[in-house]
């Protein structure tokens, strides 16, 4: 572990100004990270740890979108790798082909790590609201295999 206290202090800066840079609160970082605020001002004062990485390191990194590794690199020295934010989205083209199987695996996969505690055939139901909803607007054909689901929403 690095025991440099300037080292330190540059990445509490950076993580700082990464975040003041997407317009977020220490607060939204400590939820989406599932830390305390405590850690994250830790995090951003640049105290030197006295014996170990603390383990909210990471978390917070990942919820300011830095990539793996930058927390390092940026003790080393360096700066973090940044996931695009939302503004610097673009669009790319699709290589491949997802079919309607393969799609509700990836979404019903997704929800699972979303929505922890969430009973399986409730979120089987989510997946199959949003598979109706993009054969409504024309995203994935109607099919004889698999029919549009008859849940309705609850107003």
């Amino acid at each position: 572990m690095n025991r440099d206290p300037h080292a330190w202090a540059r990445l509490g800066q950076k993580l700082k100004a990464t975040r003041l840079a997407r317009g977020l609160k220490q607060s939204d970082i400590a939820e989406e990270a599932s830390v305390s605020l405590a850690s994250v001002q830790s995090a951003e004062a640049g105290t030197m740890p006295k014996s170990r990485m603390p383990i909210t390191l990471p978390p917070i990194a990942a919820a300011l979108g830095w990539r793996q590794g930058s927390v390092d690199a940026v003790l080393d020295g360096g700066e973090p790798d940044l996931e695009p934010a939302d503004s610097e989205w673009r669009d790319v083209s699709v290589q491949q082909q997802i079919d309607e199987e393969q799609l509700a695996g990836i979404m019903t996969n997704s929800m699972v790590r979303a929505m922890k505690n969430t009973p399986s055939g409730e979120i089987r139901a989510a997946t199959r609201i949003a598979l109706d909803e993009l054969r409504r607007q024309g995203y994935l054909p109607e099919t004889n295999s698999v029919q549009p689901s008859t849940i309705s929403e609850n107003p």
